[in-house]
């Protein structure tokens, strides 16, 4: 038998791979540079939200009202729902009216309140100036007013009569009207104003703060009788102010004018030689508003209130000197 050869397959040479394609074997492969990816904004509260919503819808009343509520929503790109929503709760507040008949929002009368005052208090403030120029140049010291609005009391206008003095209070400040010279505008508020501050936990800013409500009533009468109001260390610790009210045309009270000094500078009598500065500067503002009449309010036999008031809520008989004529009236609580 002859042999057979076994055949095999040609074996190929591998092919050469590129230089520039060649790897070591221990060669490790570059990690993927990383994506800078910019930080997303934080998430808006949702009070804020709704605010914002809110005012978008009063001011797309006041351009294009009377509106519908769907062009209303669509407008100020935001769900009928919730435009619906917050239409009802600026309606309750007397800011927004729905006209079930026309099926249409408007704005509400309460606007015009807000716009008078906005007026008011701005020329209030423009025409204090002045006054309060002359008043910080005889003192001395810083020159304020301050209205009140509501509950609290708020700063108008400020004059620095040096700027090396400390500012006690800036412009648009709000406050209590229990404590400091706002208890001024306190003393001349409504009946309705008093009962509500002096039932409320009234809150205490240092140890001189008064709180008692007895105390406070009693005082509202002896800023009335008196015409001004000398305070110190009750709402900033270690300042001492001196005020006396201002008066518009009609005779009411719509805002006190006070200079505030630190103690070291207002150590007695220097608060007392001062009450005569403010109350001429406080007089003079209050004849550039129209007051011109001639009054002093003296204190009378108290006269009893209510049954079932609360103790301090006793309420006083006022005695008005005009031109040597006396008139008593007396308000019960």
């Amino acid at each position: 038998m002859a042999s057979m050869k076994q055949r095999t397959a040609p074996v190929r040479p591998l092919a050469k791979q590129p230089i520039g394609l060649r790897r070591s074997a221990t060669a490790k492969a570059e990690p993927p540079k990383p994506v800078q990816v910019a930080p997303p904004p934080p998430p808006r509260e949702p009070s804020t939200v709704m605010l914002e919503r809110g005012i978008d819808l009063l001011e797309l009343l006041a351009r294009e009202g009377p509106i519908g509520m769907a062009e209303l929503a669509k407008q100020a790109d935001c769900a009928p729902v919730t435009a619906t929503k917050l239409l009802r709760i600026l309606q309750t507040k007397g800011f927004a009216v729905s006209d079930e008949a026309n099926k249409t929002w408007r704005l509400g009368t309460r606007w015009n309140a807000f716009g008078q005052a906005a007026v008011e208090q701005d020329a209030l403030a423009t025409t204090a100036m002045p006054f309060l120029n002359a008043l910080g140049i005889a003192a001395g010291e810083n020159a304020y007013l301050r209205i009140r609005d509501g509950m609290l009391s708020e700063t108008v206008a400020v004059y620095q009569t040096d700027p090396a003095l400390r500012v006690y209070t800036d412009v648009g400040a709000r406050g209590p009207l229990h404590a400091g010279t706002s208890r001024m505008l306190l003393a001349h508020a409504p009946e309705s104003v008093q009962t509500q501050v002096l039932t409320q936990r009234l809150p205490r800013f240092t140890p001189a703060t008064r709180t008692d409500p007895t105390w406070i009533a009693a005082d509202l009468q002896r800023i009335r009788a008196r015409g001004y109001l000398v305070t110190a260390d009750e709402v900033v610790p270690g300042a001492v102010s001196v005020g006396a009210p201002v008066r518009d045309a009609s005779g009411q009270v719509v805002a006190v004018m006070f200079i505030s000094a630190p103690t070291m500078r207002m150590r007695p009598p220097r608060p007392r030689a001062l009450v005569s500065v403010v109350q001429d500067a406080a007089a003079k503002l209050s004849h550039a508003l129209g007051y011109t009449r001639s009054e002093t309010m003296l204190t009378a036999a108290p006269v009893p209130r209510k049954p079932g008031a609360p103790s301090w809520a006793v309420a006083s008989g006022a005695m008005t000197v005009r031109n040597g004529n006396v008139t008593t009236v007396s308000r019960a609580v």
